[in-house]
């Protein structure tokens, strides 16, 4: 769908240059979803492997994010692979709806009640970033930190549009079980595409 170079705003890699690649195409069909021209992959035309990859290498940051819709609607191995063998470090965002593929430094499992994740993808995670839309999202959060292994970091993230309601109970949320952090989308605070 489309590519750019910016700074991660969300989880662990907050704060840091990477190139991002968003893929088009997504069924989990998140009603708060802040991309969902993203969805249909046919308004997307395709781009070659290498032409994603060339662009990526051009800029200082040597990261890239594999972020959509869903990345893993396709096989991501070959363009990992091509990353990789260029130095750049793979991380991924994804729901964990469908089989995982490609060549990961970084996983971000975000799972969505919509669709939810394949239980053999969330040993594999490196950080769980769960989205709060409302209260029951603590059980759902909780839920999948069972999931995951015992050094996988865990993040509660309010929803954008909810965050003034929100963001209280995940502070309080947090301070009562510390296994558990905040993430903020901190490039709509700061304004970065």
């Amino acid at each position: 769908m489309e590519e750019f170079y910016t700074i991660q705003g969300e989880g662990y890699h907050s704060g840091k240059a990477a190139y991002f690649i968003r893929l088009g195409g997504c069924d989990v069909g998140c009603h708060w979803c802040d991309v969902k021209e993203s969805w249909d992959a046919e308004l997307h035309p395709l781009t070659s492997t290498q032409t994603i990859v060339e662009n990526a290498d051009k800029h200082p940051g040597k990261a890239v994010v594999v972020t959509g819709g869903e990345p893993l609607l396709y096989n991501l191995d070959e363009l990992t692979k091509q990353l990789k063998a260029k130095g750049i470090a793979t991380f991924i965002e994804t729901s964990g709806a469908y089989p995982l593929s490609g060549y990961w430094d970084w996983i971000c499992l975000s799972p969505k009640k919509f669709k939810a994740p394949r239980k053999d993808i969330a040993p594999f995670a490196n950080e769980l970033k769960v989205i709060v839309f409302n209260k029951s999202d603590f059980l759902w959060a909780e839920e999948h930190a069972e999931m995951v292994s015992s050094d996988c970091k865990l993040y509660l993230q309010p929803e954008w549009s909810k965050s003034d309601e929100m963001t209280p109970l995940i502070i309080e949320y947090v301070m009562n079980n510390p296994k558990w952090e905040i993430s903020l989308q901190t490039h709509k605070f700061l304004n970065i595409p």
